[in-house]
């Protein structure tokens, strides 16, 4: 009986762990809104009705990841989805079910790998991949929390000069942060509109503004943060802050450009070296070495 391949076998074991656990990682969770939806309006009533077995099976399911997973594992993703703020296709849960998955498919293959050819090296391999794929969701996660950060320091300059113009036409603080979040575009815009919507709902606004700095990690935005909070609290005046941080935000972000124009011909010394030079000397020495070769050949 002829047998398979390894790498053939080894495909057929990691699609055989990973597609149950994929299956119910994309097509199992439900609609984090609608749930949270669902659960707001069922508190405090009693769960009949054909909805319960449903909800059961996802809590089962839910429960089976939560066994799964480290202790500290969903407090990090939790943290770094903030960071990111939260994409909507990817869900903490759904995060937490790709890990498993990953894993999974990582272990697979390295048993397979293991098995077809024993040794310390290919064990060793086998860890780190399965590792890296345990991490590799995570890492996706802080990239994209990193990509938010810059945004929101980018447009941070903006946006204090609108609220500088906005304080200084006569409007009030959150006034002033309604109009910017309004008329502006990307995160920084959206986290305003969140805290706006937080300190509608009854939260302090000093809590209000430092959950904004926690949360985003911008460090540009954190220092504003606190200047606004030690100008409410010494009763300094808005407008001045304001004015102060906008001048402060343009002269870091020159800085941040002047600084990365000055990177470029650093980065650019290797690419020249390695690809362009050679590429150059065979072009332009190469007929002479050949002239040479077959003068002194002849």
């Amino acid at each position: 009986m002829a047998t398979l391949p390894p790498l053939v076998l080894a495909a057929a074991v990691a699609v055989a762990l990973a597609l149950p656990l994929l299956c119910w990682a994309v097509l199992g969770r439900p609609d984090p809104v609608a749930a949270q939806t669902r659960d707001n309006l069922a508190r405090g009533l009693p769960l009949t009705g054909p909805g319960a077995g449903g909800r059961s099976r996802v809590s089962a399911g839910a429960g089976l990841v939560r066994a799964l997973t480290p202790r500290g594992t969903v407090a990090r993703l939790n943290r770094l989805a903030g960071t990111a703020g939260r994409p909507a296709a990817w869900p903490v849960p759904r995060l937490v079910a790709a890990k498993l998955v990953l894993a999974a498919v990582g272990a697979g293959l390295t048993v397979v790998l293991f098995l077809s050819s024993p040794g310390v090296r290919m064990g060793l391999l086998g860890l780190v991949v399965t590792g890296v794929a345990y991490q590799v969701p995570e890492l996706l996660l802080y990239s994209r929390g990193q990509e938010r950060k810059q945004a929101i320091g980018l447009e941070l300059a903006d946006t204090l000069d609108q609220m500088t113009i906005a304080v200084e036409a006569g409007l009030g603080f959150e006034s002033a942060m309604a109009r910017a979040a309004t008329n502006g575009k990307g995160p920084l815009a959206e986290e305003l509109v969140r805290t706006l919507q937080d300190i509608a709902v009854g939260q302090p606004r000093r809590d209000a503004y430092l959950a904004l700095a926690e949360r985003t990690g911008a460090p540009d935005l954190a220092r504003f943060i606190r200047a606004v909070v030690q100008a409410d609290a010494y009763g300094v005046s808005i407008a001045d802050v304001l004015r102060t941080q906008a001048q402060e935000m343009r002269l870091k972000r020159r800085q941040r450009a002047e600084e990365k124009a000055m990177q470029i011909p650093v980065k650019v010394i290797f690419p020249l070296i390695l690809c362009i030079l050679p590429t150059l000397f065979i072009v332009l020495l190469g007929p002479a070495v050949m002239d040479m070769m077959a003068a002194f050949g002849g």
